[in-house]
């Protein structure tokens, strides 16, 4: 029995002991695990780099979409000023018109009411005879023909104020229901780009957001790596201090003579970095030295050129205004295939070899402003959003719309933000 119990104790003892060397990692197993943890962690880690850098990228053309929005509402607000006065010009128009055509009429009435037979045929032989027949004496007919001729003159003038009058106001009419035309289609092209850019907004709000999703999940990986690899550290460290107490009395031994190589070895190395560093000190002054030299023989100051334009403000204006017509292009710049705005006038400018930004917001800070009684042909007359050239008379020439292309219209057809001069 004492025998039995002797085995069942060896063999239980041998299992532990099995146990116990598989359960414990070699400190070379536990270094591999390391550098494979380690490079899992570098690997999350330059993951979750690009991924903040692509949630960065989304985030700054959000934030641009959304300053591009809110001068854009801004411009929104302007137009719809903008087209409440000019429908109230166009009320204006029309009551003025009715009242135009109501005198007119009224007039056409007391004519025919007074001498109808003198304005329907053109002949007035037999009123005269009818004034002489009844006249009482000579002086009396001939006072009587005289107001008779008055009469005719006075009433023929008015009807034709009148008419005249009222061709003006239809034509006044005409051209602000043009302009209210051009003011609606700038409105709806407005619309379309402010349904983009919140499109544009939220899709970069969704993008931002599903950045967010795999960098909580890139984190916490990257977490869990480097657990498991404080983990290899620890057990790295305990083994090593085991092997450290067991090579104590090895290396006892062995630091005097190791102590002494290491010090020759120092001091030879300081003497040749002391060498070195002197022979580096020397090749440096005469670098120095010899660069210097070179110096004070040559002009450092960088040569700047600048381009300027030659050609008057009217000649420009001149010039814009050959191209009336020509069809409006988003984006173009060419004054005879289609043109925008913006790409009209610097098109334009660029014939007399003058450089001015592209987009109407940068024309809108260039050059110097000037105010609109002093305005000069070939000025920019800048409105939120829009520019044209000045060509004097209170008009300008612009590329309007893809509806009316390149068109001369009325400078103040909506509010003006600044006018700037490129031409001093």
């Amino acid at each position: 029995m004492k025998k039995t119990y002797i085995v069942l104790f060896s063999y239980i003892l041998s299992v532990v002991l099995t146990v116990t060397v598989f359960a414990e990692p070699s400190k070379s197993d536990l270094k591999k695990d390391k550098a494979a943890n380690q490079d899992k962690l570098n690997a999350v880690n330059e993951e979750i780099g690009e991924i903040e850098g692509q949630q960065e990228e989304a985030q700054a053309q959000a934030d641009a979409a959304q300053e591009q929005l809110i001068a854009l509402l801004a411009n929104v607000d302007i137009l719809k000023s903008d087209i409440a006065n000019k429908e109230v010009e166009q009320q204006q128009a029309q009551e003025a018109y009715d009242a135009a055509e109501a005198e007119e009429q009224k007039q056409y009435k007391a004519m025919k009411a007074r001498i109808r037979y003198l304005y329907e045929n053109g002949n007035s032989g037999s009123e005269y005879i009818e004034v002489l027949l009844q006249a009482e004496s000579i002086a009396d007919a001939i006072n009587k023909a005289g107001y008779v001729n008055k009469l005719y003159e006075y009433d023929r003038t008015l009807l034709v104020n009148y008419k005249e009058a009222k061709e003006r106001v239809a034509a006044l009419q005409e051209q602000l229901d043009e302009d209210m035309a051009e003011l609606e289609e700038l409105q709806m092209e407005y619309a379309e780009q402010e349904n983009e850019l919140n499109s544009t907004i939220e899709e970069q709000r969704e993008t931002i957001e599903n950045f967010n999703s795999k960098l909580a999940n890139a984190r916490s990986e990257a977490k869990a790596y480097q657990k498991k690899i404080d983990q290899d550290n620890a057990a790295i460290a305990k083994i090593a201090a085991a092997e450290k107490k067991a090579a104590e009395e090895k290396a006892r031994k062995e630091a005097e003579e190791k102590a002494r190589k290491e010090a020759e070895a120092k001091a030879k190395k300081e003497a040749e970095e002391k060498k070195s560093s002197d022979e580096s000190s020397d090749s440096e002054k005469s670098s120095e030295s010899e660069k210097s030299s070179s110096d004070s023989g040559s002009s450092s100051s960088p040569n700047y050129t600048s381009s300027g334009g030659s050609g008057t403000g009217k000649e420009i204006a001149d010039f814009a205004l050959q191209f009336v017509g020509n069809p409006y292009v988003p984006g173009g710049t060419s004054l005879t295939n289609g043109c925008d705005c913006s790409g009209f006038t610097s098109s334009v400018y660029k014939h007399f070899g003058y450089s001015i930004p592209r987009n109407s917001a940068s024309q809108a800070g260039f050059g110097k402003a000037v105010d609109f009684s002093n305005a000069q042909p070939g000025d920019i007359v800048c409105y939120p959003g829009h520019v044209g050239i000045y060509i004097g008379g209170g008009r300008i020439v612009h590329a309007s719309t893809q509806a009316t292309g390149i068109k001369v219209s009325s400078a103040t057809y909506r509010s003006i933000s600044t006018i700037r001069r490129i031409v001093q």
